[in-house]
């Protein structure tokens, strides 16, 4: 059933019924984070039973139980290195978390320096632009370590360029700028050519400006319609910008989300910049787990195949919850909802002034929510109006049950708003 907006508000006693009624059936769900379910690392269960034993030696021969190859298997690089656009020698393979690569990159920076700048540390502020809707971790690692946070808007085509041309042809305090340029984390945006073109040609007061460009959706498609981006390094290159982009993946929401493998991509001599610092951190990664994902996953064609099963599991999900979303609060005018064609998350714009509200109201009924704000820098939103939704871990009948509880409470905070 539809109302108009107006009518909300003679609805208010009859939504806080509802809202008690759902309250009273003692709910205990959850649309927080965006986690692979069961049935998804159930697809890599083959992982727990390789490399198989006796058989430990990578193709060219190493024996991957022992120290060393610091950089990762020439073969899972060379594998990954295509499916993200970065040649095999400008890859570094990890552990199991990207964010600690940013951790790495963003700490070494500060402490030691980059390429082509001095220890930011030794330089007066540093700060870091953040497209928004965005990434809270990515937020929060900058906040600990003390680094300022600029919100810039993300558009349907990624950061807007005047924006962000602006701050940093007259800041020299701005080092980076958060990525997630396909699939954004929460709109599901992804970075249009241009967009792309310009980041990595436009001219910053900091010589030392860095993309950190994760890319940690690059093969999550919804939909049969698989998108690609341009290939950031080379552009980086063309425009003479080799250093600039830092990019980052794993393989998190693709096989074990604990027990993945992550990568480091750049320049031939951030590469070298970056092995030359974890060399003092480790002697080299876990390459049992690389190869044992070389085992499972041998070639590209099998990567896709695997993550055709995952979209079989997610795609369904993602229809519902905007299925529930168009029923409940369609024609309403009080919300609206992005439709990813892939990544784990949507966001949810409801009337300023209320998101808070809603993920209160939710909480009470028994659904746990993204915070308010967490979306953005310092987790404030001035508006307060957008929360994150992550549909990927509940089976269907808790999303279905959590999505309308969620758009309960959308229509009851507006109503008390307007009431």
């Amino acid at each position: 059933m539809t109302l108009p907006t107006e009518q909300l508000a003679g609805r208010l006693e009859g939504l806080r019924e509802e809202h008690r009624q759902l309250i009273a059936q003692g709910l205990s769900l959850d649309l927080t984070r965006g986690k692979p379910s069961s049935a998804q690392l159930d697809l890599s269960a083959p992982l727990l039973s390789l490399p198989g034993e006796g058989d430990y030696r990578a193709a060219d021969g190493t024996d991957c139980r022992n120290y060393g190859v610091l950089q990762g298997l020439p073969e899972l690089r060379e594998l990954w290195g295509g499916l993200l656009n970065v040649p095999a020698a400008q890859l570094i393979s990890g552990g199991n978390s990207s964010l600690a690569l940013m951790h790495d990159s963003v700490v070494a920076a500060l402490l030691l320096g980059t390429t082509d700048g001095p220890r930011w540390v030794d330089t007066p502020g540093v700060a870091f632009l953040c497209p928004v809707p965005g990434y809270d971790r990515h937020f929060g690692l900058c906040e600990k370590l003390g680094i300022e946070l600029i919100p810039v808007p993300l558009t349907e085509e990624g950061p807007d360029l005047d924006v962000v041309k602006r701050l940093v042809a007259e800041d020299a305090r701005i080092k980076g700028m958060w990525c997630v340029p396909t699939y954004s984390n929460p709109t599901g945006a992804t970075y249009s050519e241009r967009t792309i073109r310009e980041l990595a040609a436009m001219p910053t007061a900091a010589p030392d400006f860095r993309l950190f460009w994760d890319n940690a959706y690059a093969i999550h498609h919804l939909t049969e319609d698989e998108v690609t981006i341009p290939d950031v390094l080379g552009l980086c290159a063309e425009a003479g910008n080799p250093d600039r982009a830092f990019l980052f993946a794993s393989t998190s929401k693709i096989t074990n989300a604990g027990s993945g493998v992550s990568f480091f991509g750049s320049s031939p001599a951030n590469v070298k910049w970056l092995l030359g610092h974890l060399s003092k951190r480790t002697i080299g990664p876990d390459k049992i787990n690389e190869l044992r994902h070389m085992r499972f996953l041998p070639d590209a064609e099998a990567v896709r195949a695997h993550m055709r099963r995952h979209r079989d599991i997610l795609a369904p999900k993602f229809e519902l919850v905007r299925q529930i979303l168009a029923e409940e609060l369609g024609g309403l005018g009080i919300a609206s909802w992005t439709e990813p064609a892939g990544g784990y998350f949507i966001s949810l714009d409801v009337p300023e002034g209320t998101a808070s509200r809603v993920v209160e109201l939710a909480k009470q009924a028994g659904v746990a929510l993204t915070p308010a704000g967490a979306t953005y820098p310092y987790g404030k939103e001035e508006r307060d109006s957008n929360i994150r939704i992550a549909p990927s871990y509940p089976p269907l009948d808790e999303l279905a049950a959590a999505t309308r509880v969620l758009a309960t409470c959308v229509k009851l905070a507006a109503a008390e708003r307007t009431a």
